[in-house]
């Protein structure tokens, strides 16, 4: 999906409905909403596939509730999801009834992305559901969810949807038209980008602010599109008040901004180790292996390893840090515990068994399940020191 054109491909879509869509000034806008479904069902009888992500769960709990204005604290956010989210699905059910179609709710945590055997069956139930013809809607968890555990917004939860889904494109539906070069609440002369072929510094700081109902403004959107990009999947923010938004972006028709997917792109299994994995550790490397790691495209060693921090098991995610790189490396899942890590850590891969008894893997870390944020993330990614590498693998490229 490297151009518009491209669109008129697509088989696989998530969609994104920010709460100034689902929502009007009193409450839950039955009409929008039967408007998407209407879109909806002639795209489902196309043949696609597809996914809703709806926002609008609090905000609608707002208005049930008869509360002045959002809540600014976790507790209240949760009682206002908690009271409309039944609202909002009962308003989906609804629309989405009048052309006969069935939709299923599906709650998420970022703990739920984070394990990946709870994401595994979290991508078996969307697909299940699609093979089924039920339009998945799919929300954050707010009753349950703690701070730590939050998405944050629910353009991060669809950017991690579209990976789980393997989507084909990720559609951003908000109020604006898209990403402007600047503000165009507060610029008149702001001038609509039609198309982003990568998501640099400057095009964050362009990046405006978001609208009273929601909680994400036009920077998480981007940031979420970035990502997406980083492994090979196109997005577009568009605005959903245009009429047949949807079937128009699939024409090929030029709305809002398309993010183009990066050309050299990580595997979306890396995009979840990137962006959901909740790292338990930390593994502080040495000069020689950020080299080999970031230069080299070569497995984490124990001989690289400068220290560990955290508590962890075989399996988990840590995150890796150079000692003296200034900041985050990337994320990986480990093959030995903090307990074995710290017995084995400085000595050779051959000394493995001398040490503990036993070798499950020469290395701590596999390339295979390495996400590095230089390869595309948008986290800061720190340049190598330079030096000589340390002991590496010589096992097969990705």
């Amino acid at each position: 999906m490297e151009t518009r054109s491209d669109l008129k491909k697509v088989r696989r879509l998530v969609v994104k409905i920010g709460s100034s869509l689902v929502c009007d000034q009193e409450n839950l806008s039955q009409g929008r909403l039967r408007a998407f479904a209407g879109q909806i069902s002639k795209l489902l009888r196309r043949g696609l596939e597809l996914v809703v992500v709806s926002s609008g769960a609090v905000a609608a709990g707002v208005r049930k509730l008869g509360l002045p204005a959002r809540p600014t604290t976790l507790s209240m956010k949760q009682v206002c999801a908690s009271a409309g989210q039944v609202s909002l699905m009962t308003a989906w059910e609804k629309a989405l009834g009048a052309f006969d179609l069935k939709c299923a709710q599906i709650l998420l945590t970022a703990e739920d992305l984070a394990d990946r055997g709870r994401f595994l069956n979290a991508r078996n139930t969307v697909m299940s559901l699609v093979g089924m013809g039920v339009v998945p809607i799919v929300n954050e968890n707010d009753t349950v969810a703690v701070e730590e555990l939050k998405f944050g917004e629910n353009d991060t939860l669809g950017s991690l949807v579209a990976g789980l889904f393997e989507a084909d494109l990720f559609v951003n539906l908000t109020d604006l038209d898209g990403l402007y070069d600047r503000d165009p609440r507060k610029n008149d002369d702001a001038v609509l980008l039609p198309l982003v072929d990568e998501v640099t510094p400057a095009i964050l700081e362009s990046a405006g602010s978001g609208g009273p109902m929601g909680t994400g403004g036009m920077l998480t959107k981007v940031r979420a599109a970035g990502r997406l990009a980083e492994s090979g999947l196109a997005s577009l923010i568009a605005n959903g008040r245009s009429r047949d938004v949807l079937e128009r972006i699939l024409a090929g028709e030029e709305l809002g901004t398309f993010f183009r997917p990066a050309k050299k792109h990580r595997p979306l299994r890396k995009h979840w180790l990137a962006f959901a994995a909740r790292p338990k550790g930390r593994l502080t490397l040495d000069r020689g292996a950020v080299a080999a790691l970031v230069r080299g495209g070569r497995s984490l060693l124990p001989s690289g390893i400068a220290s560990v921090e955290g508590q962890f098991e075989a399996g988990d995610a840590v995150t890796l840090a150079g000692v003296d790189a200034g900041g985050e490396l990337g994320v990986g899942l480990t093959n030995y515990s903090h307990r074995e890590i710290t017995q084995i850590m400085g000595r050779r891969s051959l000394m493995i068994e001398s040490i503990l008894g036993y070798c499950p893997a020469e290395e701590v870390v596999h390339r295979d399940n390495l996400a590095l944020f230089s390869e595309g993330g948008s986290r800061e990614s720190p340049s190598p020191a330079a030096g000589s590498p340390s002991e590496t693998d010589g096992g097969p490229g990705e």
